[in-house]
């Protein structure tokens, strides 16, 4: 039995459990992802929606397995962007990003025998000015489509981003090391 379940279907949030040893298993919600409320800030919509997934997989856990579930949306000057819906989107989405910084938030929750922690960690990151043609191609690649604010830091638009202030590993889907501190206060190492 692993003794962590992540709550998420993301490739990329395996990815970096896999990156630090993590003994896991994936078993995503079911259920439609819920939405931000109108008005809410964006640490707390991430949490929020972090919790709602973890709470729904935490249903299915066995004693002693902690549930890890996680959220990521970006804002642009008080707007959250989630995932693109059509290229069209993606292209609009990363022309508002050029030149422009933006902050990328995730909300974690980890569930464990009835008890519950939740953190949201920010980063801001700044992208350099882009072309339309860079915004083309890099659409037509198909990268942009589910990914919250329309591009992965750690692929093709990795060129995009002039530099971050804060953790490299929350603008690709997971802050391993928040994640690292809050299970540790629960009792189970991660990896």
């Amino acid at each position: 039995m692993a003794h962590l379940i992540l709550a998420s279907g993301s490739p990329r949030r395996k990815m970096l459990l896999e990156q630090v040893g993590a003994d896991f298993i994936v078993r995503p919600a079911l259920r439609p992802e819920p939405l931000a409320k109108e008005g809410q800030p964006p640490d707390e919509a991430v949490m929020d929606i972090a919790l709602a997934k973890g709470t729904e997989v935490a249903k299915t856990a066995e004693p002693k397995q902690l549930v890890l579930a996680a959220d990521t949306m970006v804002c642009l000057n008080g707007e959250l962007l989630g995932k693109p819906e059509h290229e069209a989107e993606a292209a609009v989405i990363l022309s508002r990003l050029s030149g422009a910084k933006h902050t990328v938030y995730t909300g974690v929750a980890l569930l464990l025998d009835g008890q519950v922690q939740t953190a949201c960690e920010a980063t801001d990151v700044y992208f350099r000015p882009l072309t339309d043609e860079e915004i083309r191609r890099y659409v037509a690649t198909g990268e942009p489509m589910d990914k919250a604010g329309a591009y992965g830091i750690q692929g093709k638009a990795a060129t995009f981003v002039r530099r971050i202030e804060g953790d490299i590993y929350n603008v690709i889907g997971l802050p391993l090391c928040l994640v690292a501190e809050l299970s540790r206060e629960m009792g189970v190492q991660i990896g």
